[in-house]
């Protein structure tokens, strides 16, 4: 099944679980979702998580001090799904942890725990075929993230075993706030349009209200990762909640139009 987005562009929240707390992660999620986010993103911490740039890189390295593990993501996930059943859930992890944690065991606790979907972000679809025999039996839907520079057969078979949305990266490289949407990122979604009809969220690097109006010409759902993740990081525990959700109602509201 889809993950339904209930606006146009939809909006995807990472969370980094475990920055600055457990706690503070589930306060600022459900702000999150209050303020209008459709997904949330749910990271789990890795100590090599080499897609992700400095910002997100930070989060993990101070969650992991604090010892967050994958069950403690999962039981995070549990809270948030009984808070806020209707909103979008998906664990975003590394494949080591699942790894080590025991696909089938991962699997069978991340449904239990309301999760809709899992984005294993460093895992491609050609080398797939157990995790998403786990995934189907579990009735999760497997998330597959699709780059500019991937040929016409791994975006088809990117389209044809996901089932959530297709995530597709605005950009090459790490993640990290960027000055502007690029054009290869709507010729991507033309390209994954061709094979599917599930949603297409765009992220990497999506940073202000602008880069939301310029992706909902083209795509589902945008993707809101470093810049809230820093966010996070500039602002105490008590204030993040607020300061989150005021960055997020200020997404639909580009500056091209308060300048008009």
């Amino acid at each position: 099944m889809p993950i339904r987005f209930g606006h146009k562009p939809g909006l995807v929240v990472y969370l980094t679980a475990g920055d600055p707390s457990l706690e503070a992660t589930r306060e600022i999620a459900l702000s999150a979702i209050d303020a209008g986010t459709d997904v949330i993103e749910l990271g789990v911490p890795f100590s090599d998580p080499l897609a992700d740039g400095p910002i997100i890189q930070r989060a993990s390295e101070r969650a992991l001090a604090r010892g967050t593990r994958l069950k403690d993501v999962l039981a995070l996930a549990h809270e948030l799904h009984t808070a806020r059943p209707a909103a979008g859930l998906v664990i975003f992890s590394y494949l080591n942890p699942i790894l080590r944690y025991g696909l089938s065991r991962f699997a069978d606790d991340a449904a239990s725990a309301g999760a809709d979907g899992v984005l294993a972000t460093d895992l491609i679809v050609e080398e797939a075929a157990e995790y998403l025999a786990e995934m189907n039996r579990a009735h999760l839907a497997p998330v597959f993230l699709a780059a500019p520079t991937s040929p016409d057969e791994r975006l088809e078979a990117i389209a044809s075993h996901s089932k959530g949305f297709v995530y597709a990266i605005s950009r090459t490289g790490i993640t990290g706030k960027q000055q502007s949407m690029t054009a290869d990122a709507a010729a991507l979604v033309a390209r994954i349009r061709r094979w599917t009809q599930l949603p297409v969220a765009v992220g990497f690097g999506i940073s202000n209200a602008d880069h939301v109006a310029q992706v909902a010409e083209f795509a589902d759902a945008a993707v809101i990762g470093s810049a809230i993740v820093e966010l996070i990081e500039r602002s105490t525990r008590e204030t993040a909640p607020d300061a989150v959700a005021r960055f997020i109602k200020g997404l639909r509201t580009p500056a091209s139009a308060l300048a008009r």
